[in-house]
């Protein structure tokens, strides 16, 4: 029996049925939709899903919000500036409901990222708090938290640049850092999957995201839809150590299995 006579009787192997994906999504010219793919496999959405996290992880495609794209050369971490432009209107939702939590006289640590940087930004229009201390690792979050001064007193953590993102790690960050014991830590990543828990692209900034959550007594992840469903290769915290996931425009199911695990869940956009 041929792969095409599988295909016929809808029992076409996962190792096939992937390398048809990843041929469809390398023929397309931009995003191939999730039930595009499905249609053309003839099987279901929630199948199709499951593929395209597993080629995501061995970056075979990258998986976006809605389906997948073509993995560009390289592509594992992307500039700070790259990724800003992307799900704006859900990172804006997100910083808005990870900025409701906040209180008046907390310590708030900010991680680096775009996400991160929606928080400290919203953070900032709440002209009603005061006496605020935010600590971040983010040169890009800290000059966002600027005009707050002095309402907000910011403390950076220090440490080695890592210009692509504008971001402190190691050597020399764990001076400041172990200092302080925070009321709630806000942290991003590139990857929220119910197995792996929060995930990074880069392991500098993963150990460093390790140390930020350990100061606080609460753990907040913000990770727009895009971020579901997928892992990368550093572990930051693994969803039983998660207190909350604020998110916006992310799969129901997706969203659901979080839940499922125990997490709180706050949809932004559905608010």
């Amino acid at each position: 029996m041929t792969d095409d006579d599988l295909f016929l009787d809808g029992a076409l192997p996962a190792p096939l049925r992937q390398d048809r994906i990843v041929a469809i999504v390398e023929g397309a010219p931009g995003l191939v939709r999730t039930a595009a793919l499905a249609a053309a496999l003839g099987t279901s959405e929630v199948t199709v899903r499951q593929d395209l996290a597993t080629l995501d992880l061995e970056a075979r495609i990258r998986r976006v919000h809605g389906g997948a794209v073509r993995l560009v050369a390289g592509s594992g971490e992307r500039p700070l500036e790259e990724t800003a432009v992307e799900h704006q209107v859900a990172k804006a939702a997100i910083g808005r409901s990870a900025a409701a939590l906040v209180r008046s006289g907390e310590c708030v640590v900010l991680d680096v990222g775009t996400t991160p940087a929606a928080v400290a930004s919203a953070l900032v229009a709440r002209t009603d708090l005061v006496d605020v201390t935010v600590v971040t690792n983010s040169l890009t979050t800290a000059l966002a938290l600027e005009p707050a001064v002095p309402r907000f007193t910011v403390i950076v953590t220090g440490g080695t640049l890592r210009p692509l993102q504008h971001s402190l790690v190691a050597p020399f960050n764990n001076t400041v850092v172990p200092m302080i014991a925070a009321d709630v830590a806000f942290l991003g990543g590139t990857g929220v999957d119910v197995e792996h828990g929060l995930t990074n692209v880069n392991l500098p900034e993963t150990e460093t995201k390790r140390m930020l959550a350990a100061t606080a007594r609460r753990t907040v992840v913000v990770a727009d839809g895009s971020k579901f469903g997928r892992a990368h290769i550093g572990v930051v915290r693994a969803l039983e150590d998660v207190d909350v996931v604020v998110t916006a425009e992310a799969p129901a199911d997706l969203v659901d299995a979080v839940r499922a695990a125990g997490v709180e869940v706050v949809v932004a956009d559905e608010r």
